[in-house]
C-alpha cells in the first residue's frame, strides 16, 4: 500500500481519462474509428498497405495529448503530413484540425451510446484526501471535460479544473509540458513541490516530473508499468485502491 502524507502533500492533481473516469477506452475506440477509416481510404488512393491503428499506437502517440497534437504525432509515426488547418475546420480528412474535430464527434457518439462510469477506487481516494484537508484538482486535454464529469457524477469532487478549453484560452502547451498541472496547482494555491500528480499516460508522468511536483503517481491499467516508471513516476500502481492517505510518510508500506 502506498501512503500519501498530508503533512507533505497539500494538493493532488488528477488526470481525468483512465484515472478518474473510465473513458480512456472510449477515447481509444474513437481514435481507432477515426484513423482506421482515414488510413483505409488513403490505402485505396495510394495503393500502400493498410495498417490499422493499434492500442500501442494509442499509448505511444495520442494518450493524454491535446486532440490536434495527437493527430499530428500519430500521422507523423506513419510518415504522413497534413496542413494544420484551424479549429473552425468542419470534421473531415483534409487537415489536422478537421481530423481532430471528426474524432471529437466519434467520441461524443461513444459517450451518448455507452455513458461514462467513474473508477470507484479513485472516488474513494479523493474523498479520503478531502477529508484529510488535501486540495484536489482535475486536468484533461479534453474540451468535453465538464460534460464527462457530469455524466459520471463526479464534478463536485474537484476545487479546480484545467481542461482543453482552459488550455486553449491561456495558450497552455500540451503534455509532456507541465503547464496544465502547474496551472491547476496555482489555482489551488499550492506550489508544485507540495503537490502530487496522478496520471496514467506516459506524457502525463513526464509532465509531472518536469513540473517539479513533489510526488508523481502512475496508474497502469495496460500492463506496461515500466513505461510509466521510466517516464518519471515515483510509484506505479494498477489501481488507486493501492493508495491511501495517512501520516506515515510518502512511501508507506
Amino acid at each position: 500500500m502506498f501512503v500519501i502524507d498530508p503533512s507533505k502533500i497539500a494538493a493532488v492533481v488528477f488526470d481525468m481519462d483512465g484515472v478518474v473516469t473510465q473513458t480512456a477506452a472510449v477515447h481509444e475506440a474513437a481514435w481507432k474509428k477515426l484513423f482506421d477509416t482515414y488510413l483505409a481510404a488513403r490505402s485505396r488512393r495510394t495503393g500502400d498497405p493498410f495498417r490499422p491503428f493499434t492500442s500501442e499506437d494509442y499509448r505511444l502517440y495520442v494518450d493524454g495529448m491535446l486532440r490536434y497534437d495527437g493527430v499530428t504525432r500519430f500521422l507523423a509515426s506513419r510518415g504522413i503530413s497534413l496542413p494544420p488547418g484551424t479549429p473552425a475546420d468542419p470534421p473531415g480528412d483534409g487537415t489536422v484540425c478537421a481530423l481532430g474535430n471528426k474524432k471529437n464527434g466519434f467520441f461524443q457518439q461513444e459517450v451518448d451510446e455507452h455513458g461514462v462510469q467513474p473508477y470507484q477506487s479513485t472516488v474513494d481516494l479523493i474523498r479520503r484526501l478531502k477529508a484529510s484537508g488535501v486540495h484536489t484538482a482535475i486536468i484533461s486535454a479534453s474540451q468535453n471535460t465538464t460534460m464527462i464529469l457530469q455524466a459520471a457524477g463526479v464534478g463536485d469532487l474537484f476545487e479546480a479544473q484545467v481542461d482543453g478549453n482552459v488550455a486553449a484560452e491561456l495558450k497552455l502547451p500540451g503534455k509532456p509540458d507541465p503547464a496544465v498541472f502547474v496551472e491547476a496547482a496555482r489555482r489551488l494555491g499550492v506550489s508544485p513541490d507540495r503537490a502530487a500528480v496522478v496520471e496514467d499516460a506516459i506524457a502525463g508522468v513526464e509532465a509531472g516530473r518536469k513540473g517539479g511536483f513533489g510526488l508523481v503517481i502512475g496508474v497502469d491499467r495496460t500492463g506496461h508499468p515500466g513505461a510509466l516508471k521510466n517516464g518519471g513516476a515515483d510509484v506505479v500502481v494498477p489501481d488507486l485502491s493501492q493508495v491511501t492517505v495517512g501520516g506515515h510518510g510518502l512511501h508507506g508500506s
